[in-house]
């Protein structure tokens, strides 16, 4: 008996140590994890701009400084300290007493790449195309199909790339987009991609060849791998007729002989500008020009650039009769058909060897620039997050990891010491705070192309915006002058106002030979598709007084490091308010 009680009380004292163990060890486990999960949070906390690194305003108006974001949220402020940006220090970042913006930043970007990791796992699942040879055309569209075509991205007959849609493109979308845009045909490739013309491809291929099924429209073709879909639209065209913008440039001097200068005319009694831009629409020039009753269609080029406009008065009568100022001077109209001289892209062929950022502040225009860019080098910009709506406005490198050196820049919003020092070189984007705080907030609450409500406006997120992001736009500056390897700064005013110019000199920083003609293109095709819609208030002033006074501090704090780095200071309409 005592022999098998010791038997039992040995195996339960093992029992109990292996319990103990297991116990130990799940909790050694979880409290592996948790410290894991808070070093990616700090991680990520440490990818926005440091603040620690942001100058501490000054309670005197006299003084210069950045101020920290935590300070700047305190109704009450206590003492402040001013620190040198030769002495800023990085400690640890504290979670718990961390800025709302870098929160709200960090959130974001968590999102962004969240969403990038969904899109890509839909995009992996293999499409179900066992025993699916044709997809049926649904009637839902009125555009007549004509049939499936070889694409050539090479030598593209349906030049006008229109837009992009990863999930939402359908068939319909595809040819009212064409239709206002006065082409005859729409074409699909790859179930996402929409191009317009007005001349149909070379080589036709077998009907099941096209089996890509339209993102956004179930049972609709879409073309498929290198090959188009293409569908006449004139039955959308006269509805849509109303709404193409025809769009006056202006009154110009002639030049001297213009059947050289323009490839496609026509004389017409009575002609209107109805008539010419309808006619130079038809032949694919985006440019209708007007003298007497003569029309002529063509490009910008080097020896029509539209730089340097008449008095319109000179052009007076022009439309009419052939006797404006002896017919020295011409109307010139931008027809709805895009200039498709300078909308081909690709990835590059070879890894970039300079690892190139395209750094600001959100808000500061970056988008706009990396168009520019892309249609001005011919290649694709990346960027370090994931964006869908840009992605499926035509910017494939949204898509394309940001190290893969396949691209010619790299956007980013982001600041210190790691982030910058891993680029090779950068090219650095300032716009006037007060309007990219604007810009930013518009697009927090509206989008892109959208613009915040009133009750956006007036509500208590505006202080605390400007509060916490103003700072950011200093330091982010600042940042970048301490920390990057090798800078071109342009100011997005400058840029605005003079294009072509500020544009070569990007373009020449990353080493890119580009045509005149090319640069003209892009000239001609500056504002892409980001205006934003929408009413926009007029004379609308939503800083304060208070505001005004912080942000005036930062914009002197970052002038004078600018110009201590031997680069142009800020802009004169930067000047305090």
């Amino acid at each position: 008996m005592a022999k098998a009680f010791y038997r039992l009380q040995k195996f339960l004292r093992r029992t109990q140590f292996l319990l103990f163990f297991l116990t130990a060890a799940y909790l050694m486990a979880g409290s592996l994890l948790l410290l894991q999960r808070t070093r990616l949070v700090i991680q990520q906390g440490s990818h926005g701009t440091s603040t620690n690194q942001a100058l501490l305003v000054p309670d005197e108006t006299t003084g210069v400084g950045i101020a920290d974001p935590r300070a700047l949220q305190n109704p009450h402020p206590g003492p402040r300290l001013l620190v040198g940006m030769d002495a800023l220090q990085e400690p640890a970042l504290d979670q718990q007493h961390s800025p709302r913006w870098l929160v709200s930043r960090n959130s974001e970007l968590r999102q962004l790449r969240r969403r990038w990791f969904h899109r890509f796992i839909s995009d992996q699942e293999p499409m179900q195309t066992a025993g699916f040879k044709v997809i049926k055309h649904t009637a839902e569209h009125k555009g007549t199909y004509i049939g499936c075509f070889t694409d050539d991205s090479r030598e593209r007959t349906l030049k006008g790339a229109v837009f992009y849609d990863l999930r939402k493109m359908t068939v319909a979308h595809c040819q009212e987009a064409c239709a206002e845009r006065a082409y005859s045909y729409a074409g699909l490739v790859y179930g996402a991609e929409c191009y317009c013309g007005n001349t149909l491809p070379a080589t036709a291929s077998k009907p099941e060849e096209c089996n890509s099924e339209c993102k956004g429209e179930k049972g609709s073709v879409c073309g498929g791998v290198n090959r188009l879909s293409v569908y006449r639209v004139e039955e959308l065209q006269a509805g849509a007729r109303r709404r193409r913008n025809v769009i006056y440039r202006g009154c110009f001097r002639a030049p001297e002989n213009l059947t050289d200068t323009f490839p496609a005319s026509l004389i017409q009694p009575n002609l209107t500008v109805e008539m010419c831009s309808e006619f130079c629409s038809k032949k694919e020039f985006p440019l209708a020009v007007i003298r007497g009753q003569e029309c002529y269609c063509g490009y910008p080029t080097g020896r029509f650039s539209l730089r340097d406009g008449a008095d319109g008065l000179r052009c007076s009568g022009t439309r009419n009769t052939s006797s404006a100022a002896q017919g020295k001077y011409c109307l010139v109209y931008q027809t709805p058909v895009q200039d498709t001289r300078c909308t081909d892209r690709k990835f590059l062929s070879t890894k970039s060897k300079v690892f190139v950022a395209l750094s600001s502040f959100p808000g500061a225009g970056n988008t706009w620039a990396r168009h520019l860019i892309e249609h001005a080098t011919g290649y694709y910009t990346g960027s370090y997050y994931f964006d869908g709506a840009l992605y499926n406005k035509g910017f494939k490198g949204e898509k394309d990891h940001w190290r893969s050196r396949r691209t010619i820049c790299v956007k980013t919003h982001e600041s210190g010491k790691t982030e910058i020092e891993m680029f090779d070189s950068a090219i650095l984007l300032i716009r006037n705070p007060y309007k990219s705080l604007m810009a930013e907030f518009n697009r927090k609450y509206a989008g892109h192309l959208g613009y915040a409500t009133d009750r956006n406006w007036k509500s208590k997120e505006w202080p605390d915006f400007v509060n916490s992001y103003a700072s950011w736009w200093a330091s982010h500056v600042l940042d970048w002058l301490k920390y990057g390897k090798r800078l071109l700064i342009v100011h997005y005013e400058d840029l605005k106002q003079s294009l072509i110019p500020k544009l070569r000199e990007m373009v020449e920083f990353l080493n890119v030979t580009v045509t005149e003609d090319r640069l003209l293109c892009v000239e001609n095709n500056r504002d892409g598709n980001f205006k934003r819609s929408g009413a926009k208030q007029k004379d609308f002033e939503p800083f304060t007084q208070e505001m005004k006074d912080l942000i005036n501090r930062y914009i002197l704090t970052v002038d004078e490091a600018l110009r201590g780095r031997n680069f142009t200071g800020l802009p004169r309409e930067y000047v305090p308010r």
